[in-house]
Parts: structure tokens; C-alpha cells; sequence
């Protein structure tokens, strides 16, 4: 019993020291917040997507007519205006760089395998009541492009342009008062293409995009061959593509670092 009095008194004097205590005690830093995520990466990736084609063939008439009955057959002028669509299915490799502001730059190489293709029919005047059936191919869409973006942490709103390639199959076929023909020219054609879209990284290796493109290829001349009856000739040519596609890509530094 003669004890109590002191645990009563060492009680005391902790509580009164306990809060003095932990008050010289030295503060522990706050745990960091997540740093922001960076592009600065290089990255290999595929896309899957559709195409859309117009194309201006000038002049399938006057190809055949004159072929069959001599240059300066054909009075006038015609235009076969198929429009193509299919799909699209490639691979993509690039680089972008990131800097404080947000702000991303970078390059990409690009190239497609496409389905699309259409077809309309011409009349022949001269052969009435004649037809040539005119059809137009894209066989692979390859493309060189800088790219400009804005990112939000893991979000990159971009824009793209630069240099492509088509390559395009014509074909004119069908019969001439009753001989067939069929010419047919292979194009690799040379324009630019501009485009942009939005790329989430979902992960730290991983992202993926939905991006629109168009491209412009001009007028070009295509020699056009007929092995059936040994006739050759050329046909003017003007071709605008626009593409939708999804892609996902591999950083391979590791986007963030």
C-alpha cells in the first residue's frame, strides 16, 4: 500500500511529458504525390480502321475509242468518278519528346494494307450501246509524318502531317463492238496527308488512339496497258482519301520514364 502514492506520482509525470515528448520529435515528410506522366518515348504499335476513296479517271472513253479507231476518235471529254471504301490494317513506329510546358513533338512512320476499291460504268458513244466497267484499287497507304500534341498527364490531344504514298490499281474493262479489252495501270502516287486525334496511356508501356486522316494525292497521269489486244495509253488521275482508325501502341523506353 505504501507504493501507491509513487505509481500515482510516475503516472502523472508521463502524461504531463508524454505530449512534450512528441513534440521534440522530428516530423516525417508527407508521402509525394504521383509524378506527371511523360511521352518522351519511343513507341511500335498497329491500327485497324476504314477508308473512304474518291477518284476522277480522265479519260477512260477516249482511251479505248482511240485505241480501236486512231487518235482523234473521241470528241469531248469524260470523267469516271468511282468511290472507293474498305479497310485499312498496318503498323506504326515513331518517337515523341515531351517538354515542361506539356507540350509534345515527335515523328511517326506509318503503313497500311487496304481493301478499298470501287467501280462505275462508262458509256462507249462510238460503240453504242457499248460500256467500259472502270475500277479503282488502293493497295497499300504508307505515310511519313511529324506530329505536334498537348498533354494532360496520360492524355495527348496531337495533330499530324507530312508525306504519303499510294499504291493504286486502275482497270478498264469490257468489249468494243465485240472485241473485249482490258487495260489495266499500276500508280505508286505521291501526295501529303494531315490529320490528328487523341491517345490515352493507359498503362506505363501501353497506350492507345482513335485518329482521323485525310490525304491528297493530286493529278497524275497512269500508263494503261491492255495485254488482250497489246493497246496502251494514259488516263489522268485525281484521288483524296480519308481515314478513320484505332491503334495501340508499345512505349518502348516506357512512357514516364
Amino acid at each position: 500500500m505504501k507504493k501507491l502514492p509513487f505509481v500515482r506520482v510516475a503516472a502523472l509525470a508521463l502524461t504531463v511529458a508524454g505530449p512534450a515528448a512528441a513534440a521534440d520529435m522530428p516530423l516525417q515528410p508527407a508521402t509525394p504525390f504521383a509524378s506527371r506522366f511523360n511521352w518522351t518515348s519511343c513507341y511500335l504499335g498497329g491500327h485497324l480502321g476504314g477508308g473512304f476513296a474518291h477518284s476522277d479517271i480522265t479519260d477512260p472513253v477516249q482511251l479505248v475509242q482511240d485505241s480501236f479507231l486512231g487518235a482523234g476518235s473521241t470528241i469531248g471529254t469524260t470523267t469516271a468518278s468511282p468511290s472507293s471504301n474498305g479497310v485499312v490494317i498496318g503498323g506504326q513506329i515513331g518517337c515523341d519528346y515531351q517538354f515542361a510546358s506539356s507540350w509534345v513533338v515527335g515523328i511517326e512512320g506509318a503503313a497500311s494494307g487496304s481493301t478499298m476499291s470501287g467501280s462505275t460504268t462508262v458509256g462507249l458513244p462510238l460503240g453504242s450501246p457499248d460500256t467500259a466497267f472502270v475500277k479503282t484499287s488502293i493497295d497499300f497507304l504508307p505515310s511519313m509524318t511529324a506530329r505536334v500534341g498537348y498533354a494532360i498527364d496520360n492524355i495527348l490531344l496531337y495533330g499530324r502531317g507530312g508525306v504519303a504514298l499510294a499504291g493504286d490499281k486502275i482497270d478498264v474493262a469490257g468489249s468494243f463492238v465485240g472485241t473485249p479489252f482490258g487495260f489495266e495501270g499500276l500508280d505508286l502516287r505521291l501526295g501529303w496527308t494531315a490529320g490528328g486525334g487523341v491517345e490515352w496511356a493507359f498503362s506505363r508501356h501501353w497506350s492507345a488512339n482513335i485518329e482521323y486522316d485525310y490525304y491528297q494525292f493530286g493529278h497524275g497521269s497512269v500508263l494503261m496497258s491492255d495485254s488482250i489486244n497489246g493497246f496502251a495509253g494514259t488516263v489522268d488521275v485525281r484521288q483524296s482519301i480519308q481515314v478513320v482508325k484505332v491503334g495501340l501502341n508499345f512505349h518502348i523506353w516506357g512512357a514516364g520514364g
